[in-house]
């Protein structure tokens, strides 16, 4: 079985040889991304390998068929890049769908107490010598409200993490997690109050029509003054311009960002040196109340190489089986839902 590594990093290679070692199974990897220009490279390949920031849209599907590639294998586990209807009885789409909540969870933590302790602020200033508290007051996460959209895997890790900084927590899921809630720490509502009465809101959902700029200028106004804002999960949940001008306005007090909307043109990559051409996200990286990580979230050894053990599980098991248990439902693009029959 022959596989097409797309958008290759130094630390993929490591875990993936791990994996595939002794295995049926040969990689090739390819540092570009798969879009429209560079599908033909899957051309002899069984399968293609891709992340999030490849492009999986009609087009690329279509020259993928036509090559006889049978498989696309996300190793993450968003799905927003591949066009999931246009698939359908096309092409067969794999995922990871958990590979580490604990690394995803923890990230967002971090970004948060970075933030609230200014603990960027004061790396900075010791190592300049400057031992100055001026403007370094934080505030404590004990007893502040915490609202939560999404309680999957990685939610519900977060959750816990919150629960013992003594943090109350607002959830909001299209599907509530079964005994998750208490009723005095962790309580479901709805979208309205969780952003009228959250003193932060951290987002843990998958990118979908219904969640896309689920945090926008009209959420935004709903939101407590000098909320913190928290995406660790996709960009374009977060309408970027509505943030930054929330930020400017003094609505929203800080903002904590692993992901961008626009991510694809510069996440990964080195553009130290550079002039920034997307203003935005230029405008937020100098706000002194924004920090932005490029989408290291996920960035373990042991997601590594959980999303390595699942993807070469996924690929092998397909081709010996022709079914996979982490194959996306081309309807409700879920591995669950479609076994119950939810998305009929």
């Amino acid at each position: 079985m022959r596989l097409a590594f797309f958008d290759t990093k130094p630390y993929d290679k490591a875990s993936f040889n791990k994996y595939a070692e002794g295995k049926d199974i040969t990689i090739k990897y390819f540092e570009t991304k798969l879009n429209e220009d560079t599908v033909d490279l899957a051309s002899g390949y069984d399968a293609v390998c891709v992340f999030v920031n490849d492009i999986v849209n009609a087009k690329v599907i279509d020259r993928l068929v036509e090559l006889g590639v049978g498989v696309v294998a996300l190793r993450s586990a968003g799905f927003n890049n591949v066009d999931m209807k246009y698939a359908y009885g096309k092409i067969h789409v794999l995922r990871v769908p958990a590979y580490s909540p604990y690394a995803v969870a923890e990230h967002a933590m971090a970004l948060l107490l970075t933030s609230v302790r200014r603990i960027h602020k004061a790396y900075i200033r010791t190592r300049d010598f400057n031992f100055s508290l001026q403007g370094m007051t934080g505030f404590d996460l004990h007893g502040k409200t915490i609202g939560v959209v999404g309680t999957g895997r990685i939610g519900r890790v977060f959750i816990n993490i919150c629960l013992g900084f003594g943090m109350k927590v607002l959830a909001y899921d299209k599907y509530p997690a079964n005994g998750l809630a208490d009723g005095d720490r962790v309580r479901y509502t709805d979208l309205d109050e969780l952003m009228e009465k959250s003193d932060i809101i951290s987002l843990h959902c998958p990118l979908t029509e219904d969640t896309y700029h689920l945090i926008d200028e009209k959420s935004l106004e709903k939101c407590k003054k000098g909320v913190i804002i928290l995406n660790t999960s996709r960009g374009a949940l977060v309408d970027a311009e509505a943030l930054l001008n929330a930020i400017k306005s003094r609505k929203v007090g800080a903002a904590c960002l692993d992901v961008y909307e626009e991510e694809s043109d510069f996440f990964f990559e080195d553009y130290s040196g550079h002039i920034l051409d997307d203003d935005i996200l230029a405008r937020l990286i100098s706000m002194p109340n924004v920090i932005v990580s490029s989408h290291q979230a996920f960035l373990t050894e042991e997601a590594l190489m959980n999303i390595a053990e699942t993807t070469i599980s996924n690929i092998l098991g397909f081709f010996a089986n022709g079914e996979c248990p982490n194959e996306l439902c081309y309807r409700c693009g879920n591995t669950e839902d479609c076994k119950t029959g939810k998305c009929f």
